[in-house]
């Protein structure tokens, strides 16, 4: 799940449902592991009882969001976004600015569909537009089945 760590309360909302939603079906859930759309859907996966995996940008364990289970510091900073984007089957793209297009670039580049919720859209080759994290969390887990 990618997306903004200053998301609008609506965005969190759609973040942590998409969350729990996919802990629900029985996936893992991946963010870059801090705040904003990537704590709500940590927040929302451990509602779901699921698992939860932070790839931080920094050195530091300790910088992940209170809900990740598995902190994997890289100490890459942005670069660390192409491991999120690549981590998944699918990607759920909630909100975002110039880091979460990048993440998209890069799913998108590796064949990886996107599901975006108020998102980058980028034409037809882009993101799949969904109206709930609900949604979202359904279309992708669905489409990490074929992928």
């Amino acid at each position: 799940m990618i997306g903004a760590s200053n998301a609008s309360a609506e965005q969190l909302d759609a973040a942590r449902a998409a969350g729990r939603r996919l802990a629900e079906l029985g996936a893992v859930v991946v963010t870059g592991g801090r705040g904003g759309v990537m704590e709500a859907a940590c927040r929302g996966a451990k509602e779901g009882g699921g698992l939860t995996i932070g790839i931080l940008p920094g050195s530091d364990r300790s910088d992940a969001n209170e809900f990740v289970d598995i902190a994997l510091p890289t100490g890459l900073g942005e670069m660390r976004n192409a491991l999120v984007a690549r981590a998944g089957q699918a990607v759920v793209a909630v909100g975002g600015a110039w880091g979460t297009l990048a993440e998209i670039a890069f799913a998108r580049a590796a064949g990886t569909p996107v599901f975006g919720i108020g998102s980058w859209e980028l034409g037809e080759d882009g993101v799949i537009v969904v109206a709930s994290g609900e949604e979202a969390a359904e279309r992708a887990f669905e489409a990490a089945g074929r992928h």
